[in-house]
């Protein structure tokens, strides 16, 4: 037997750190956290993509009483984003999360599902996806999806 060990890298920035075009971002996505359809759980996620071509889009969590037919704002955003702009690439796509008091201390990752949409749009661009994952102590970037999903799933098996 041998074992394997798998790290993942990312940098952790106060949001005064960052460059004015990723607080832009981030501010997209935590003003879209408003917009957020959460009856339920009461945690409003919103998300904004900057496209290769400097456009910004923006989604939030849809629920859904007949759980969980309901939609996580990351893939509400990349889904909106392929549609309408199908020949752009997400350069950056930000990330935040609020409950019905506050945004969150820490950042809050992706779900697996969201993981395998990231990934399946890196791979539809042949493009690494930075992620920005907001909290109010302190910012997650991470490189590549690849980073948050090790040993990933990505199609290229059934080649």
């Amino acid at each position: 037997m041998k074992e394997l060990t798998i790290t993942a890298v990312l940098n952790v920035y106060k949001f005064e750190e960052l460059t004015e075009a990723d607080r832009t971002l981030l501010q997209a996505a935590m003003d879209a956290t408003k917009r957020s359809y959460a009856p339920y759980s009461k945690f409003s996620v919103g998300a904004a993509a900057r496209l290769n071509n400097e456009v910004i889009v923006t989604g939030t969590n849809q629920e859904n009483a007949a759980y969980p037919s309901g939609l996580c704002a990351e893939r509400t955003t990349l889904f909106y984003a392929n549609s309408q702009y199908p020949d752009q690439a997400v350069a950056t796509l930000a990330v935040a999360a609020r409950t019905e008091r506050d945004f969150l201390d820490a950042p809050i990752p992706p779900c697996g599902a969201c993981r395998q949409v990231i990934l399946e749009t890196e791979k539809r661009f042949n493009q690494p996806m930075r992620i920005l994952l907001y909290g109010k102590e302190e910012v997650y970037e991470v490189k590549s999806i690849r980073d948050l999903l090790p040993l990933s799933f990505d199609g290229s098996e059934m080649e």
